[in-house]
Protein backbone atom coordinates (compact mmCIF):
# COMPACT_ATOMS: atom_id res chain seq x y z
CA UNK A 1 0.00 0.00 0.00
CA UNK A 2 1.41 3.34 -1.46
CA UNK A 3 1.34 6.41 1.32
CA UNK A 4 -1.16 8.28 -0.95
CA UNK A 5 -3.76 4.76 -0.09
CA UNK A 6 -2.50 4.55 3.38
CA UNK A 7 -3.77 8.32 3.99
CA UNK A 8 -6.94 7.87 2.38
CA UNK A 9 -7.86 4.78 4.00
CA UNK A 10 -7.16 6.54 7.24
CA UNK A 11 -9.00 9.12 6.28
CA UNK A 12 -12.14 7.21 5.86
CA UNK A 13 -11.74 5.49 8.82
CA UNK A 14 -11.31 8.38 11.50
CA UNK A 15 -14.55 9.88 9.55
CA UNK A 16 -16.34 6.36 10.32
CA UNK A 17 -15.36 6.59 13.82
CA UNK A 18 -16.01 10.18 14.58
CA UNK A 19 -19.81 9.70 12.98
CA UNK A 20 -20.06 6.03 15.57
CA UNK A 21 -18.71 8.06 18.31
CA UNK A 22 -21.26 11.26 17.72
CA UNK A 23 -24.14 8.88 17.44
CA UNK A 24 -22.99 7.42 20.74
CA UNK A 25 -22.66 10.37 22.58
CA UNK A 26 -26.16 12.09 23.37
CA UNK A 27 -24.84 15.63 23.94
CA UNK A 28 -22.77 15.77 20.53
CA UNK A 29 -26.10 14.39 18.87
CA UNK A 30 -28.22 16.32 20.33
CA UNK A 31 -26.21 19.38 18.86
CA UNK A 32 -25.78 17.95 15.33
CA UNK A 33 -29.37 17.86 15.30
CA UNK A 34 -29.72 21.32 16.06
CA UNK A 35 -27.22 22.45 13.65
CA UNK A 36 -28.86 20.39 10.90
CA UNK A 37 -32.03 19.81 11.71
CA UNK A 38 -34.18 17.02 10.18
CA UNK A 39 -36.75 17.72 7.11
CA UNK A 40 -40.06 15.92 6.88
CA UNK A 41 -40.00 15.08 3.39
CA UNK A 42 -43.56 14.01 3.31
CA UNK A 43 -45.14 17.74 4.33
CA UNK A 44 -47.29 18.97 1.72
CA UNK A 45 -46.51 22.30 0.36
CA UNK A 46 -49.66 24.73 -0.27
CA UNK A 47 -49.42 27.55 -2.26
CA UNK A 48 -52.09 30.57 -1.25
CA UNK A 49 -52.09 32.85 -3.47
CA UNK A 50 -54.55 36.29 -2.15
CA UNK A 51 -55.46 38.09 -4.63
CA UNK A 52 -57.45 41.05 -2.05
CA UNK A 53 -55.67 44.40 -1.90
CA UNK A 54 -56.72 44.90 2.22
CA UNK A 55 -54.34 43.29 4.42
CA UNK A 56 -56.92 42.99 7.03
CA UNK A 57 -60.47 42.61 5.90
CA UNK A 58 -62.50 39.63 4.47
CA UNK A 59 -60.30 37.58 2.37
CA UNK A 60 -57.12 38.32 4.26
CA UNK A 61 -58.90 36.93 7.30
CA UNK A 62 -60.36 33.93 4.97
CA UNK A 63 -56.79 32.67 3.77
CA UNK A 64 -55.69 33.22 7.38
CA UNK A 65 -58.27 30.42 8.71
CA UNK A 66 -57.91 28.63 5.61
CA UNK A 67 -53.89 28.49 6.46
CA UNK A 68 -54.47 27.59 10.30
CA UNK A 69 -56.32 24.48 9.35
CA UNK A 70 -53.68 23.32 6.86
CA UNK A 71 -50.84 24.01 9.57
CA UNK A 72 -52.76 21.53 12.15
CA UNK A 73 -53.04 18.77 9.51
CA UNK A 74 -49.56 18.73 9.19
CA UNK A 75 -48.87 20.92 5.44
CA UNK A 76 -46.16 23.65 5.06
CA UNK A 77 -48.02 26.86 4.18
CA UNK A 78 -46.56 29.72 1.91
CA UNK A 79 -48.74 32.95 1.37
CA UNK A 80 -48.23 35.45 -1.57
CA UNK A 81 -50.37 38.89 -1.37
CA UNK A 82 -50.73 39.83 -4.95
CA UNK A 83 -51.41 43.30 -3.94
CA UNK A 84 -47.62 43.89 -3.02
CA UNK A 85 -45.73 42.77 -5.91
CA UNK A 86 -45.34 44.13 -9.10
CA UNK A 87 -46.27 42.26 -12.41
CA UNK A 88 -48.58 42.44 -15.28
CA UNK A 89 -50.69 39.48 -16.86
CA UNK A 90 -49.55 37.65 -19.67
CA UNK A 91 -47.48 39.68 -22.66
CA UNK A 92 -48.44 36.51 -25.61
CA UNK A 93 -45.00 36.17 -25.98
CA UNK A 94 -45.66 32.83 -26.68
CA UNK A 95 -42.11 31.94 -25.32
CA UNK A 96 -44.06 28.78 -23.58
CA UNK A 97 -45.63 27.44 -26.38
CA UNK A 98 -42.12 27.01 -28.41
CA UNK A 99 -41.46 23.61 -30.07
CA UNK A 100 -39.47 21.61 -28.38
CA UNK A 101 -38.83 24.19 -24.97
CA UNK A 102 -42.41 23.77 -23.49
CA UNK A 103 -41.56 25.04 -19.74
CA UNK A 104 -44.15 24.10 -16.19
CA UNK A 105 -44.61 27.78 -15.93
CA UNK A 106 -44.05 31.30 -17.25
CA UNK A 107 -40.59 32.61 -17.52
CA UNK A 108 -41.08 36.19 -18.27
CA UNK A 109 -39.03 37.71 -15.74
CA UNK A 110 -41.15 40.09 -12.79
CA UNK A 111 -41.95 39.78 -9.99
CA UNK A 112 -43.81 36.72 -9.70
CA UNK A 113 -41.91 34.22 -11.86
CA UNK A 114 -40.34 32.23 -9.23
CA UNK A 115 -44.09 32.14 -7.19
CA UNK A 116 -45.60 30.61 -10.54
CA UNK A 117 -42.82 27.73 -10.31
CA UNK A 118 -43.35 27.03 -7.17
CA UNK A 119 -47.22 26.96 -8.00
CA UNK A 120 -46.46 24.17 -10.27
CA UNK A 121 -44.90 22.26 -7.75
CA UNK A 122 -46.80 22.65 -5.27
CA UNK A 123 -48.88 19.75 -3.63
CA UNK A 124 -52.03 21.67 -3.48
CA UNK A 125 -52.94 25.69 -4.56
CA UNK A 126 -55.52 28.06 -3.14
CA UNK A 127 -56.65 31.05 -4.97
CA UNK A 128 -58.19 34.00 -2.83
CA UNK A 129 -60.03 36.73 -3.69
CA UNK A 130 -62.92 39.44 -3.28
CA UNK A 131 -65.63 39.36 -5.80
CA UNK A 132 -65.67 42.89 -8.24
CA UNK A 133 -68.52 42.75 -11.26
CA UNK A 134 -68.77 38.86 -10.85
CA UNK A 135 -65.53 38.08 -11.09
CA UNK A 136 -62.25 37.91 -9.13
CA UNK A 137 -59.64 41.19 -8.73
CA UNK A 138 -57.70 42.19 -11.64
CA UNK A 139 -54.48 41.35 -9.92
CA UNK A 140 -55.80 37.79 -9.65
CA UNK A 141 -56.90 37.87 -12.86
CA UNK A 142 -53.68 38.23 -14.90
CA UNK A 143 -51.94 35.79 -12.04
CA UNK A 144 -54.31 33.32 -13.37
CA UNK A 145 -53.15 34.22 -16.98
CA UNK A 146 -49.34 33.36 -16.72
CA UNK A 147 -50.39 30.38 -14.48
CA UNK A 148 -52.04 28.49 -16.67
CA UNK A 149 -50.97 29.78 -20.33
CA UNK A 150 -47.55 27.83 -20.64
CA UNK A 151 -49.98 24.74 -20.03
CA UNK A 152 -52.31 24.87 -22.77
CA UNK A 153 -51.72 23.07 -25.80
CA UNK A 154 -53.04 24.25 -29.42
CA UNK A 155 -52.22 21.01 -30.67
CA UNK A 156 -55.64 19.62 -28.86
CA UNK A 157 -56.68 22.16 -26.32
CA UNK A 158 -55.91 19.85 -24.09
CA UNK A 159 -54.44 21.88 -20.56
CA UNK A 160 -52.76 19.65 -17.99
CA UNK A 161 -50.45 20.85 -14.99
CA UNK A 162 -46.90 19.69 -14.48
CA UNK A 163 -48.36 17.47 -11.35
CA UNK A 164 -51.90 16.86 -10.09
CA UNK A 165 -53.17 18.42 -6.97
CA UNK A 166 -55.60 19.63 -4.83
CA UNK A 167 -57.26 23.19 -5.66
CA UNK A 168 -59.54 25.28 -3.45
CA UNK A 169 -61.43 28.63 -4.11
CA UNK A 170 -62.06 31.45 -1.40
CA UNK A 171 -64.54 34.03 -2.39
CA UNK A 172 -65.71 36.83 -0.32
CA UNK A 173 -68.37 39.17 -2.18
CA UNK A 174 -71.18 41.59 -1.05
CA UNK A 175 -73.70 38.76 -2.44
CA UNK A 176 -75.92 37.19 -0.31
CA UNK A 177 -76.16 33.03 -0.83
CA UNK A 178 -78.82 33.56 -2.67
CA UNK A 179 -77.59 35.81 -5.40
CA UNK A 180 -73.94 33.88 -5.13
CA UNK A 181 -74.66 31.68 -8.17
CA UNK A 182 -75.28 34.51 -10.75
CA UNK A 183 -72.96 36.73 -9.41
CA UNK A 184 -70.40 33.67 -9.59
CA UNK A 185 -71.29 32.52 -13.15
CA UNK A 186 -68.19 34.00 -14.67
CA UNK A 187 -65.98 31.94 -12.35
CA UNK A 188 -67.10 28.70 -13.62
CA UNK A 189 -65.11 28.54 -16.57
CA UNK A 190 -61.98 29.41 -14.29
CA UNK A 191 -63.15 26.74 -11.99
CA UNK A 192 -63.42 24.18 -15.17
CA UNK A 193 -59.96 24.97 -16.52
CA UNK A 194 -58.04 24.83 -12.98
CA UNK A 195 -60.12 21.23 -12.63
CA UNK A 196 -58.76 19.88 -16.30
CA UNK A 197 -55.48 21.41 -15.43
CA UNK A 198 -54.91 19.86 -12.07
CA UNK A 199 -57.15 16.79 -12.28
CA UNK A 200 -59.62 18.05 -9.35
CA UNK A 201 -62.73 19.89 -9.23
CA UNK A 202 -61.89 23.09 -7.09
CA UNK A 203 -63.42 23.44 -3.54
CA UNK A 204 -65.05 26.56 -3.39
CA UNK A 205 -65.16 28.47 -0.23
CA UNK A 206 -67.24 31.48 0.09
CA UNK A 207 -67.94 34.21 2.19
CA UNK A 208 -71.60 35.76 0.91
CA UNK A 209 -72.80 39.63 2.43
CA UNK A 210 -69.62 40.97 3.54
CA UNK A 211 -68.70 43.80 5.88
CA UNK A 212 -67.23 46.25 3.04
CA UNK A 213 -66.23 49.02 5.34
CA UNK A 214 -65.97 49.46 9.19
CA UNK A 215 -67.60 52.67 8.87
CA UNK A 216 -70.64 52.98 6.94
CA UNK A 217 -71.51 56.27 7.69
CA UNK A 218 -69.22 57.96 5.59
CA UNK A 219 -69.47 56.16 2.41
CA UNK A 220 -72.57 56.04 -0.40
CA UNK A 221 -74.61 52.87 0.93
CA UNK A 222 -78.11 52.46 1.29
CA UNK A 223 -79.73 53.46 5.02
CA UNK A 224 -79.92 50.70 7.27
CA UNK A 225 -76.93 48.91 5.56
CA UNK A 226 -74.47 49.46 8.72
CA UNK A 227 -77.02 47.71 10.23
CA UNK A 228 -77.91 44.56 8.35
CA UNK A 229 -74.26 43.79 7.79
CA UNK A 230 -73.22 43.78 11.15
CA UNK A 231 -76.41 41.37 12.15
CA UNK A 232 -75.11 39.11 9.32
CA UNK A 233 -71.78 38.92 10.12
CA UNK A 234 -72.56 38.45 13.86
CA UNK A 235 -74.54 35.22 12.86
CA UNK A 236 -72.42 34.18 9.98
CA UNK A 237 -68.38 35.23 9.85
CA UNK A 238 -67.35 32.69 12.66
CA UNK A 239 -69.24 29.96 10.42
CA UNK A 240 -67.12 31.07 7.70
CA UNK A 241 -63.62 31.47 9.03
CA UNK A 242 -64.80 27.89 10.19
CA UNK A 243 -65.29 27.11 6.68
CA UNK A 244 -62.41 27.82 5.69
CA UNK A 245 -59.94 26.09 8.29
CA UNK A 246 -62.09 22.37 7.67
CA UNK A 247 -60.88 23.31 3.91
CA UNK A 248 -57.55 23.99 4.91
CA UNK A 249 -57.17 20.82 6.99
CA UNK A 250 -58.83 18.55 4.23
CA UNK A 251 -56.48 19.68 1.59
CA UNK A 252 -53.24 19.39 4.28
CA UNK A 253 -54.91 15.87 4.92
CA UNK A 254 -55.88 14.78 1.66
CA UNK A 255 -54.37 11.97 -0.04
Amino acid sequence: MDRRDFLKKSALGIAALAATSLLENPVMAKANELINPKTDNNMKKIMVIDGGPRKNMNTAAMVQAFVEGAQKGGADVKVVRLYDIDYKGCRSCMACQLKDKRVPSCRFKDGITDILAECAEADGLVLASPIYYGEFTAQMRAFYERLTFPWLSYKDFSIVAPKKMPVAMIYTMNASPEQAPGTLQNMKGVEAVLGMSFGNTPEVVMANNTTQVNDYSRYHFADGTAEVKKAWRDAHWEEDLQKAREAGKRMATQE
